[in-house]
């Protein structure tokens, strides 16, 4: 059931994911110019984790999160001629399980050593799946992102169905 409080919580963790993006953007000296992309990129990761969260892990929910900012990183970098970094090292940091480091360094000190192993390993798999999702997207060729070339395969297909006929 949906409630007020629910889409309230909602709004403000979306709002809260652009501003902490755009700190880190403003903490590594991104040019202002590129705020609000690099605030787009961490709210549509933090948007994705919020909804994957739901119906699987957190593991697997950072992964798709990751995924979809790394990808749209990619498209920002050739639509606006930049590094790739400008985008994703600001857009990922909601992703980041700082928490569950922060909890596993706090259990070692206190000596709970099961909770600190349960945290830890969390920890560990989330930071494995945005590993995983940012080598899946930068593994793609540039090329795979530039409107040209779509529009230069497809006129090579055209090319060939048409030398067939």
């Amino acid at each position: 059931m949906i409630t007020t409080s629910l889409i309230i919580n909602s709004i403000l963790a979306v709002i809260e994911s652009f501003l902490a993006t755009l700190a880190y953007a403003i903490l590594f000296n991104v040019p202002k110019r590129y705020y609000v992309s690099c605030g787009v990129t961490g709210i549509s990761g933090w948007i994705l984790y919020l909804i994957m969260c739901r119906v699987t892990t957190v593991a697997l929910a950072s992964f798709v999160g990751t995924l979809a900012v790394v990808l749209i990183s990619r498209i920002l970098t050739v639509r606006k001629k930049c590094p790739i970094t400008i985008f994703l090292i600001s857009g990922i940091i909601p992703l980041v399980p700082g928490a569950g480091i922060y909890y596993t360094a706090y259990y070692l000190v206190t000596g709970q050593m099961a909770l600190a192993a349960v945290k830890g390993l969390e920890a560990v798999k989330v930071a494995f799946a945005i590993v995983l999702g940012i080598i899946f997207v930068v593994s793609i060729p540039r090329d795979a992102f530039q409107l040209r070339y779509w529009r230069a395969k497809r006129k090579r297909k055209r090319l060939k169905n048409h030398g067939n006929v």
